[in-house]
């Protein structure tokens, strides 16, 4: 019976956070389908687009430690129920913004909102599922939140075709704050707030030690803990650049640099982001299969940087070898995710929250600089070339501004190679 109530337990708290989390990732890739409005709608230059899309991520950044320290201590229910709200506000306002400066606020509500759903998924896959299967319930997390950001490529440009940008972000509003009444009333943030046993007892072992003392006390272990700084990088370098990359500049890039329609460049971004979900559940699934973090993340990171190069180059391939590049590119962007994983074990699993949140953190800091960074050196070069009231910038121009991108995802690459092998077992499994 125990058993029972913790499984429907567990998938409803699961399911409900999956779906802000899709929520998250939708709002996260969706202004690389509506730049072109976007700009003509707000006259926007490169820089003040890139920076639009960036407000997103400058609070997301800001918000993940604070965010980490909450889902240890408040927990997941309160934090994200309330991350809904704001998300929703924070949609209706970017909707109907008639400003640049509303649509930076709308931007800057919806990133504080969902700034906590990640963690709140990472911390229901540590205390609702066995450790053992915390890579691939982290690896479908991924896949599910990608499906927000595949929905944010084509079908958002067809979609927009349809309607109106401002139409479906009032949508996606109204839809966010029924997530928030829902998460509030059925989620637990443990079995025994349910007064169920945890997973741990479950299988005859003691429950793991909470952490004693001041959340201040957790947090700097966790920072003092040299094992856990080598996956902020892959983070930093290989998230970052994805996330600027496919969350802004992919299609605009595609379609000027290589005359493609808008239609045909949202196919190469859906595929990309199609690639990062599979990618992360496959990943998931062979690190806990084969015992094994690190080879994975090193692998991944090193193919996601050679797929960097025909961009760099602006190599003219056919159709399907393009296709085929950015699927791949996804695929192997996917490894970086396994270090959340990773530095949930070389941590204490009450500090788990706070853990993940801090190697996070490097996700959406590069892609908070790289966004209008890219944006700001291409106007430098822009000839004034112009369509439909939005700018046009020339394929040297992108090579010059995703140089950018192709450095710091050396760096990721690097970095994963410091990371501590775990065997997919906590460090601290006898405490």
């Amino acid at each position: 019976m125990p058993l029972k109530q913790i499984r429907r337990l567990r998938w409803i708290a699961f399911t409900l956070v999956a779906l802000c989390y899709m929520l998250a990732f939708f709002h996260r890739m969706a202004p690389a389908a509506i730049a072109g409005e976007l700009q003509r709608d707000f006259q926007a230059s490169g820089a003040a687009l890139g920076g639009l899309a960036a407000m997103y991520f400058y609070i997301y950044t800001v918000m993940q430690i604070p965010v980490g320290v909450m889902a240890d201590t408040l927990g997941v229910r309160r934090i994200v129920a309330i991350g809904a709200l704001l998300a929703g506000i924070g949609s209706l306002l970017f909707a109907w913004a008639e400003t640049l400066q509303v649509a930076y606020l709308g931007r800057l509500l919806i990133g504080l909102g969902v700034s906590s759903f990640f963690i709140s998924l990472m911390k229901i896959n540590a205390v609702w599922f066995h450790e053992r299967h915390f890579g691939t319930a982290g690896g479908l997390s991924i896949l599910l939140g990608n499906i927000g950001a595949v929905l944010a490529a084509s079908p958002l440009v067809w979609l927009v075709a349809q309607t109106s940008w401002r139409n479906v972000f009032t949508a996606l509003g109204l839809f966010s704050l029924l997530l928030a009444v829902l998460v509030w009333w059925l989620v637990r943030n443990h079995p025994h707030d349910a007064g169920l046993p945890s997973m741990r007892e479950l299988e005859g072992k003691a429950p793991h030690a909470k952490h004693e003392g001041h959340w201040w006390d957790g947090l700097m272990k966790v920072a003092k803990n040299r094992a856990t700084w080598p996956g902020f990088f892959p983070n930093f370098g290989i998230a970052g650049t994805l996330f600027a990359f496919a969350g802004l500049w992919a299609v605009p890039y595609l379609r000027d640099a290589h005359g493609m329609s808008r239609e045909l460049a949202s196919q190469h971004n859906s595929l990309l982001l199609l690639g990062f979900a599979l990618g992360a559940m496959a990943n998931g699934w062979l690190s806990d299969r084969i015992g094994r973090r690190k080879p994975v993340i090193v692998t991944g990171s090193f193919i996601y940087v050679l797929c960097w190069i025909p961009i760099l180059l602006l190599w003219q391939v056919p159709l399907a070898w393009s296709y085929t590049q950015f699927f791949v590119m996804g695929m192997a962007a996917s490894g970086f995710t396994l270090t959340w994983a990773s530095v949930k074990e070389v941590n204490h699993p009450a500090l788990s929250g706070m853990a993940t949140s801090l190697v996070n953190t490097g996700s959406f800091l590069a892609a908070g600089i790289m966004q209008p960074l890219v944006g700001w050196v291409m106007d430098r070069s822009w000839d004034g070339s112009m369509l439909n009231g939005a700018r046009v910038y020339s394929a040297q121009n992108y090579q010059t501004g995703l140089s950018i991108m192709f450095v710091f995802a050396l760096c990721g690459l690097i970095g994963a190679g410091f990371i501590r092998e775990t065997w997919c077992r906590n460090a601290h499994e006898g405490s």
